[in-house]
């Protein structure tokens, strides 16, 4: 029997804002909602070419922060393998997208898009380079990670049997105001605000290659008409962990996950075998 491979931690999260037409004043629009994606490089050795949310791997950088509380807020009674996923989640984000959800230290505000803008350019290239830490950024810039704008929304672990796997909690965040994000042209070639629905036609047509969770995830969040909405509805609610277990039949794919994890189904076709 192969060796089954270990799990790796790892965060995501699913930036929102609202539509334009949903922003504009006195607008009776619908609109709908938008989450900020990036293309993955054709060359990264997972989800290559695929158009994903930004996150990555939990790394010891992260640990650390963990037992330095003045840099983050919102962080109060959560365990530290819980501390660990947000903190990650949200240099993760920043490092690929450049967006940044942290306070100036004693604000109760978010950091604005101007300084925001100042801080990525003095230090997000240093910081993707390995040439200075995610402590020191936010140390020298007088900054604490936003926590509390983490809504905790899917908890997804990749099957038993594959090459590399992952331990990945996404998360909601409305994204800070006019802080619109650009991806780093190296880890990702392209970056889009883009709607749920928008996102999976353009999986259907072949313009956009996505994952099996992300177009769970896509599918869930397009049902919510704007960012209020999808976070109170994801508030408190408990978390069901999915780990697809792939099945074959009639010369099919199919992947079954918790039906209770609230993707409306149980087992999905995902191609020939």
């Amino acid at each position: 029997m192969a060796e089954i491979v270990a799990t790796r931690p790892a965060s995501t999260i699913l930036l929102l804002r609202d539509s334009a037409d949903k922003r504009a004043p006195d607008d009776n629009s619908r609109g709908e909602i938008e989450v900020f994606m990036m293309v993955r490089h054709y060359e990264i050795d997972f989800n290559s070419g695929a158009l994903v949310f930004p996150g990555g791997s939990v790394d010891k950088g992260d640990q650390e922060i963990i037992a330095r509380p003045e840099l983050y807020s919102g962080g109060e009674g959560l365990a530290a393998a819980s501390l660990s996923f947000r903190i990650a989640a949200i240099r993760e984000t920043f490092e690929e997208s450049g967006i940044l959800l942290a306070r100036p230290r004693g604000s109760e505000s978010l950091i604005d898009a101007k300084r925001a803008s100042e801080v990525e350019a003095a230090n997000r290239i240093a910081l993707c380079e390995g040439k200075t830490s995610f402590s020191e950024v936010l140390t020298d810039n007088g900054l604490l990670l936003a926590l509390d704008q983490l809504m905790p929304y899917a908890h997804w672990i990749t099957p038993e049997g594959m090459p590399k796997r992952f331990d990945t909690w996404f998360f909601l965040a409305a994204a800070p105001p006019e802080q619109v994000g650009a991806h780093d042209g190296k880890e990702s070639t392209d970056s889009i605000w883009v709607s749920p629905r928008e996102a999976l036609a353009g999986g259907e047509t072949g313009r956009f290659k996505l994952p099996f969770p992300t177009t769970r995830n896509l599918i869930k969040l397009g049902k919510q008409a704007s960012v209020m909405a999808a976070l109170d509805e994801s508030r408190g609610k408990p978390i069901v962990t999915v780990m697809p277990v792939m099945t074959k039949l009639n010369g099919g794919r199919q992947l079954r996950i918790p039906r209770e994890a609230g993707y409306d189904g149980e087992v999905f076709d995902v191609g020939a075998v």
